[in-house]
């Protein structure tokens, strides 16, 4: 998959969530999605990575099962957000449930409880 079909289905898993907007990150032209502007999901200028916040341990679990799939990001992974490679095979269920659990941790609760549950999660 191209880094431009990977980005356009990307953005279709992170606009779909209640209220999240694309908006560029500082002074770079890579897409950022943000919920009440705070970031949940960011990408890197050319496109072949992005980067999401994720709760504890999820970031050391990803990486040492899928080094080739997944890193600790510079900058942002001493925080616990961990990185994806969009330029290699991708699982993009698992990519949509990292996106989601990321959104529900920087949006507000009541965001929150408006994301439908996924097939198999308790509703």
């Amino acid at each position: 998959m191209g880094s431009g079909d990977a980005l356009s289905r990307l953005r279709d898993i992170c606009l779909a969530l209640p209220e999240a907007v694309e908006k560029p990150f500082g002074g770079h032209t890579a897409p950022s999605f943000r919920i009440r502007d705070k970031l949940f999901t960011m990408t890197s200028e050319d496109g072949t990575t992005m980067m999401l916040k994720a709760g504890p341990g999820v970031q050391e679990a990803l990486v040492a099962e899928a080094p080739e799939r997944f890193f600790v990001p510079a900058y942002v992974g001493s925080k616990g957000w961990v990185g994806a490679r969009l330029d290699v095979e991708q699982d993009w269920d698992e990519i949509a449930e990292l996106v989601e659990d990321s959104y529900r941790l920087i949006a507000p609760k009541r965001l929150s409880a408006r994301i439908r549950p996924r097939s198999g999660e308790p509703g």
